[in-house]
């Protein structure tokens, strides 16, 4: 019943199609333009992708700490390293560029050489005070010599903030308005003000100077994903035209193919803007990939198209067929492909939700297009030229599937024992599989800021910030000294570690403030004792609201304080090992019933995130495969040929974890995405093979091998072209300068191949090995869906003549 159903409506589908014409041509351009209107909502997300669910701990104590002291990212550091520097016309110079920045809104504070202050006492106001130690510009060598000595010598409070005293580097600090962060004021002042200036200033002077800091880091970051959308676009259309062009040596059919995809790419960013969704990493990756998906749908349509013109040269009828026979073997295909990114919807990141839908949604839509505009264009065009239709008689792939049919008829215990022997070693390989949760490792490691990254971390042991929340659960807690030691037992151990910067917190500037009581000796910079404490509060009392310098590091209340140090990019092994560490610290440290210290930042809300993505990975595909699996249940019946169908689907992706296990490719969003990705694309030839050898099984009154053989010539050939437009056009984003892109490219590419081959050898030979277990009419019941309809008699003549 559900036979006839599905039979009736392909046939009424096609008659709709195609007496339609006009009205569905109308239509989509309607859909395009209103789709194109909605592009003015499309933005590029100026915020980290945060991977983890908004009620996560992690989360909800990262959210406890920007209340408290607001937005931690808002900090651009300049710095030089040249031996030149210390000129009074290059110090000068520095100084009127860190000058020039203060002038503009988006600026909250800029701290430089000129801004340095020191803490002096003031012995008969018994107050502290604070004078600049430049105090408006160097004029000669000896006031260069004193600068030196000051900062290089007596005031390591300053030490790995603005200068490297080891090194002589010099930077300086722009902290932007907290409210600007994460907006697009914060592009434009980078692009427009803060390059324009560093590139005039060099010119000037001669001096290279290094930028970095997360507002600087993201906003080039970011730019780079957008450059990179029109590149990926225009190489995934020309790789796949061409991939396209050679196998059917027809411009008309490229030309019909590039325009479909070209709308599919239109409505994809449609999409994109209805939904009110940002472009992410992730979804600047959708755009190509309807270009990839879509092909090979174009690829089924006119092939099959072309195929029965050649059987009968009656071009309505075929255009019929093309719809009745193909639109449900692609819609089912399309309809796995969707499910594999659809399960992203399912886990709980926001950044994996909107790619999920809106992959899942353009994929449809899609093949909504393929089916709507192939057939409609070709009903205009003129019957298909004989070299159209050379492709159809190549030998070259006919060889190709002639050693196809030949392993499987001959060496199919070499097609056993090779998967086995593939099987044992990625298992090995994946034991060796590692976990990224680096914010930079994905990022363009040929961009210069890039390199700039890698000198501050040289230099300043890094730019990403890690926080450290000090509760004490009591007004003015953080001034007392008990809590001031135990912070500072905590910072013993960040300065420590090699991979964290030196602290920067209260406990800092009360040592500075035990140097100054004591004239300045940079011996005494240290904790003051309880009576000098004494002494120190009663100066720091009296001073004026011009040296409150724990603004930063204390809250209003002086109940909370932060423990500020920055992080090299490390690997999620070493983050794990110092976070512990510094668990283990505060834990011995400071009692629960009096304090309730937390570790966050930015680097480390990535790096949570990233765990949890893998937690989600096994969840995602596990799901990808039950819905597959239930779709092969609702159309084949049987439970049989479910097991032997995800066989050859899941080895391509253990081999594929192997690989990344073997030459150190890392699990990290980027890659997360590669298994449910290609699964859900791969079992779209499962489906064409099975759907057809249980056709032949039927017409070969249930001969097993000659339907095997059949099937594999039948569809060898389509699976072989649209295996290779998809390899090629996955392969398109390894031209990208992003790691994580160009793993995700090459990975997904290499487990189609795999895929392929599995499908083609792996698969039919399984039936035929096991073919009294799953090829009986009892097994292989009724299908609830027939994806590819027999062949039926000649359309009735009526039909074809309403059709024209």
């Amino acid at each position: 019943m559900f036979k006839l159903f599905t039979t009736s409506f392909w046939d009424l589908t096609a008659r709709l199609i195609l007496r339609n014409k006009i009205g569905i041509l109308v239509g989509i351009l309607v859909a395009t333009i209103l789709l194109a209107s909605q592009w003015e909502n499309m933005r590029f997300t100026y915020t980290e992708a945060n991977l983890l669910p908004d009620d996560h701990e992690v989360n909800i104590v990262y959210k406890d700490f920007l209340d408290i002291f607001g937005e931690e990212g808002n900090l651009i550091v300049l710095g030089v390293k040249d031996s030149s520097f210390f000129s009074v016309e290059h110090v000068n110079a520095w100084n009127r560029l860190s000058d020039a920045f203060k002038d503009y809104d988006e600026v909250e504070m800029v701290v430089s050489l000129k801004d340095l202050q020191k803490l002096v006492k003031n012995t008969e106001e018994e107050r502290f005070i604070l004078e600049p130690f430049i105090k408006d510009s160097i004029q000669s060598d000896s006031e260069l010599e004193t600068l030196q000595s000051d900062l290089f010598e007596k005031y390591p409070f300053y030490d790995n903030f603005l200068f490297n005293s080891e090194t002589k580097t010099i930077r300086s600090a722009i902290y932007l308005k907290k409210d600007i962060v994460n907006t697009p004021v914060r592009k434009d002042f980078v692009f427009n003000t803060l390059i324009p200036k560093i590139l005039a200033f060099e010119k000037d002077t001669g001096l290279d100077v290094r930028v970095s800091g997360m507002p600087y880091v993201r906003t080039l970051n970011a730019q780079n994903i957008v450059d990179e959308i029109g590149k990926f676009i225009a190489a995934a259309l020309a790789v796949t035209s061409l991939i396209f062009f050679f196998f059917f040596r027809s411009f008309r059919a490229t030309l019909i193919s590039m325009i479909v995809v070209c709308l599919g790419v239109m409505w994809t960013f449609g999409i994109i803007g209805l939904l009110n969704y940002e472009i992410t990493v992730l979804t600047a990756l959708i755009p190509p990939l309807i270009i990839v998906i879509g092909i090979p749908n174009c690829i089924f349509l006119i092939n099959k198209y072309q195929h029965e013109v050649k059987l009968h040269g009656n071009k309505v009828k075929s255009l019929q067929r093309v719809i009745t026979k193909i639109g449900n073997a692609t819609l089912m295909t399309n309809v796995t492909t969707a499910s594999g990114f659809a399960t992203f919807i399912l886990t709980e990141s926001t950044l994996l939700k909107e790619f999920g839908i809106v992959a899942s949604l353009s994929i449809l839509a899609i093949f909504i297009l393929c089916l709507l505009i192939i057939p409609i264009i070709y009903t205009f065009l003129p019957f298909p030229k004989d070299r159209h239709l050379e492709h159809l008689n190549k030998r070259w792939i006919g060889g190709f599937v002639d050693w196809m049919e030949r392993m499987v008829k001959q060496r199919r215990i070499t097609i056993y024992v090779t998967s086995l022997i593939l099987l044992i070693l990625s298992m090995i390989g994946m034991n060796q599989i590692k976990i990224s949760g680096s914010l930079i490792e994905d990022m363009s490691k040929t961009s210069e800021f890039f390199s700039d990254i890698r000198f501050f971390e040289e230099e300043f042991n890094g730019i990403m910030p890690m926080e450290i929340l000090v509760d004490t659960k009591r007004k003015k807690g953080v001034t007392k000294l008990a809590t001031l030691k135990r912070m500072n037992e905590l910072e013993e151990l960040i300065i420590e570690t090699p991979e964290l910067s030196r602290p920067i917190s209260i406990v800092s500037l009360v040592k500075y403030s035990k140097q100054a009581y004591t004239n300045g000796n940079p011996d005494y910079y240290q904790l003051p004792t309880s009576q000098e404490n004494l002494f120190i509060s009663s100066y720091i009392k009296n001073s004026t609201s011009d040296v409150d310098l724990l603004k930063n590091f204390v809250d209003s209340t002086g109940q909370y304080a932060r423990i500020t140090t920055f992080m090299k990019d490390i690997g999620t092994d070493k983050m794990e090992r110092i976070e512990e560490d510094i668990q283990n610290k505060i834990n011995k440290v400071f009692p629960s019933e009096k304090y309730n210290v937390t570790v966050t930042g930015k680097a480390l809300v990535f790096q949570k995130g990233t765990k949890y993505l893998v937690k989600n990975l096994a969840i995602s595909l596990s799901l990808a495969i039950v819905l597959i699996s239930l779709f092969m249940a609702y159309m084949f019946r049987s439970f049989r040929m479910i097991v032997v169908s995800l066989i050859p689907n899941l080895l391509p992706l253990v081999i594929t974890a192997g690989l990344m296990g073997f030459i150190g490719v890392p699990i990290k969003p980027s890659t997360i995405l590669v298994f449910s990705i290609a699964f859900g694309i791969s079992v779209d030839d499962t489906i064409h093979f099975l759907a057809k050898y249980r056709q032949e099984l039927q017409a070969n009154h249930w001969k097993i091998r000659k339907s095997v053989y059949a099937a594999l010539r039948e569809t060898g050939v389509s699976m072989f072209y649209t295996s290779i437009v998809l390899f090629f056009g996955f392969s398109v984003f390894t031209i990208s300068s992003f790691g994580g892109t160009v793993a995700l490219g090459a990975l997904v590419s290499a487990t189609l191949l795999f895929a392929m081959l599995s499908n083609l050898l792996l698969l039919p030979s399984l039936l035929l090995s096991l073919e009294r277990n799953i090829a009986n009419k009892e097994v292989l019941r009724e299908p609830a869906i027939n994806i590819i309809p027999e062949e039926d008699d000649e359309t009735p003549e009526n039909d074809l003549q309403d059709l024209k």
